[in-house]
């Protein structure tokens, strides 16, 4: 029996060390596990530490703190005003001065909450919105392409924006999906965990982004169809176009070449190079017309509309422009009666202003006019060599004298040589007949062939074309005219030649003496000494008659 009772002793302090040492493991155990755990609440915390402080630069973040404050602000004040309503019915000072500071904290809000309107039914504010589409351009002319492009390039740019948008936001969703999981794994590791409290914070804001991101990513499914649509009709446009301006180029060059072809048939066959300038002028002239309303036809939708405004219009557009109209219907004029030419000698004469010289150019507007040495710039002007730009209206309103006209380049020049009253005025008139044939006889001849070819298209009284000298009497003597052709482009020389041979044949002869001012002195008292010529004395006889 005593060995019963120590047989059960050993077997149950056998079991209790037994038991002891399973709980002291199965301790061990807890507490290696809930060191584990532990250590995964801490590395949970710390991912979540780390997303927190990434989304604080997140700009999407920041505009969603706006939004709260937006809300809150929006709540302050609709708390505010059921105050003011409710302590404006209650009398006494102190709550009157009572709704007085919450009528301001009403303006303060509403001052607030305007500043962050944008935030008012958003989380992200504007950026919810993509920007907004304008109308395709109007491709009506060339230069309208690189408008087009420029919308193209603008469509573009609004798509990426908008899809980088929609793409942040995704981005951001992950990352607050995330957040979310690991509050998720502390729940379940510790639903006590006094970071738990933050989980309905972040979990109303994940709701809000992810409502954003689904609004986003829709509207940038719509948009992008939208913007496919808008490139696809300009690109089309911009065919049209490029398509009507590439015809328009090949009609111009056309025209061009044909002009060219006109132009060169022109230099074969024409031989006179004034005619030949003319010509070129005038085709230019139809080239460059005919292209503009080539153009004028093909850019403007409306022609009688241009028609319209043009009628309207050309009642002051004349008033206004008279004289440019007036010098471009001149430059018709004088381009088809071909009163003035390039190269011909002209004198424009304006009041009491005379300009002899040569015609450099004639363009819409103007004649561009070398002076040259002429015997008006010898005698009036003293200066030469200027460029005049003469306006083509000048050709109705002013004298313009053209010296080489149609191709007659000589004109009559004449030499005033005064003779004495006593001279032999028939010698006078032989020797200047004499040396006027000798120099002018090539111009003579030239005049006459010339003047010949005339008679076929004017009616000419006049071809003599030989030397003439006429006598005048005049108060100091004879003066003997001579006038012979000479070349119009060149006067002065010729004229100088003769008058000096003249004045030298003159002066050989006895009986022919150069006349110029004179007086005669008739003295009655021939004993008049020098002393009565002085200041003071008595001339008497000079410029008197005989002494009483």
């Amino acid at each position: 029996m005593k060995f019963l009772k120590i047989f059960f002793f050993w077997i149950l302090l056998i079991q209790t060390l037994l038991l002891a040492n399973e709980e002291q493991a199965q301790n061990k155990v807890d507490l290696q596990s809930e060191q584990i755990q532990n250590e995964e609440l801490i590395k949970l915390k710390k991912n979540i530490f780390i997303i927190n402080e990434n989304l604080k630069s997140h700009p999407f973040i920041s505009r969603y703190k706006n939004y709260l404050a937006y809300q809150n602000i929006k709540r302050e004040l609709e708390e505010i005003k059921i105050n003011v309503k409710k302590y404006g019915e209650w009398e006494g000072v102190k709550y009157k001065e009572l709704s007085y500071q919450l009528n301001n904290k009403i303006k303060i809000k509403e001052n607030e909450l305007s500043l962050i309107e944008e935030y008012k039914d958003s989380p992200i504010g504007n950026l919810i919105k993509p920007n907004k589409i304008e109308g395709i351009p109007i491709i009506s002319n060339p230069f309208n392409i690189v408008e087009a492009y420029s919308f193209i390039q603008i469509l573009e740019k609004n798509i990426k924006n908008y899809k980088k948008t929609n793409d942040d936001l995704n981005d951001l969703v992950s990352i607050l999906l995330e957040e979310m999981g690991i509050y998720k794994q502390i729940l379940e590791l510790n639903p006590n965990d006094p970071i738990l409290n933050e989980m309905a914070i972040a979990q109303k804001r994940l709701n809000d982004i992810t409502m954003v991101a689904d609004i986003v990513s829709t509207t940038n499914e719509v948009y992008s169809r939208k913007i496919d649509q808008l490139k696809q009709e300009t690109n089309e446009k911009i065919s049209n176009e490029i398509g009507r301006t590439f015809k328009l180029l090949v009609i111009i060059l056309i025209l061009i070449t044909f002009s060219i072809g006109i132009k060169i048939g022109l230099r074969k066959y024409v031989q006179n190079e004034d005619t030949l300038y003319t010509s070129n002028k005038l085709i230019n002239f139809l080239l460059i017309l005919v292209i503009i309303f080539i153009l004028l036809f093909s850019y403007i939708a409306n022609a009688s509309y241009l028609v319209t405004v043009l009628g309207f219009a050309s009642a002051g557009i004349a008033i206004a422009l008279k004289d440019w109209f007036m010098s471009i219907f001149g430059w018709f004029v004088i381009m088809t009666s071909g009163a003035v030419r390039v190269g011909d000698r002209i004198r424009v004469s304006r009041d009491s202003y005379e300009m002899i010289g040569d015609v450099l150019d004639i363009s819409l507007f103007k004649m561009t006019v070398r002076e040259d040495i002429t015997l008006t710039t010898y005698r009036k002007t003293r200066r030469s060599g200027r460029i005049f730009f003469v306006p083509n209206n000048f050709i109705f309103t002013d004298l313009i004298t053209n010296y080489t006209y149609d191709g007659l380049k000589t004109v009559w020049d004449g030499i005033d040589i005064p003779i004495t009253f006593e001279s032999n005025h028939q010698k006078a008139i032989n020797i200047a007949t004499e040396i006027t044939m000798k120099h002018s006889r090539g111009f003579m001849e030239l005049t006459k062939k010339k003047i010949s070819t005339l008679k076929a298209r004017y009616v000419l009284k006049n071809t003599n074309a030989e030397p003439r000298v006429f006598t005048f009497i005049e108060p100091y003597g004879i003066i003997v005219s001579a006038w012979y052709y000479t070349n119009a482009y060149a006067t002065l020389g010729l004229r100088s030649k003769i008058s000096m041979e003249i004045l030298d044949a003159f002066m050989k002869e006895d009986d022919i003496n150069i006349a110029y001012p004179t007086q005669t002195l008739r003295v009655a008292n021939s004993q008049m000494n020098a002393e009565a010529l002085l200041p003071g004395g008595t001339a008497n006889g000079l410029f008197d008659g005989p002494v009483l």
